[in-house]
């Protein structure tokens, strides 16, 4: 389970550095210096930083069970779920060109996050079905 610690690890802080932090506590002038258009008001996107460090409390819970040697079960579910739909959202808005009028800098983010997510999903499927979550169970890390 290295490698699905590995992911877990990477999601936690990729995910707190670039989206929980920013989300929580950047002041909406920082977010136009990024090229990305503020939202008003500033509430919804506290809102959504609290929801994205509560999938992080998860993602840390998960972290534990593997330590403990059990199997992070609802973990893979939930970050399959949440990390799907986000990259399925945003490659929809991508492919619309609904931020095509934002920063050079601020469309590379969202595709990269679109990317990362779907990665992220792939691979979660990947060691739910190898670890028995998600259907028959496959070899071992």
């Amino acid at each position: 389970m290295r490698a699905l610690r590995g992911l877990l690890v990477r999601k936690i802080g990729i995910t707190g550095i670039f989206w929980c932090v920013p989300l929580l506590f950047f002041p909406s002038s920082w977010f136009v210096v990024l090229g990305v258009p503020v939202v008003e008001p500033l509430l919804f996107l506290r809102l959504l930083g609290a929801a994205y460090m509560a999938l992080l409390v998860g993602y840390y819970m998960g972290l534990e069970e593997i330590e403990k040697g059990e199997s992070p079960v609802v973990v893979i579910h939930m970050g399959i779920v949440s990390n799907g739909f986000a990259g399925l959202i945003l490659a929809y808005f991508g492919v619309t060109g609904a931020w095509l009028a934002w920063g050079a800098g601020a469309q590379v983010f969202m595709w990269l996050s679109m990317t990362g997510a779907l990665y992220i999903t792939v691979n979660l499927m990947r060691f739910g079905l190898r670890y028995g979550v998600l259907g028959e169970v496959r070899s071992s890390d």
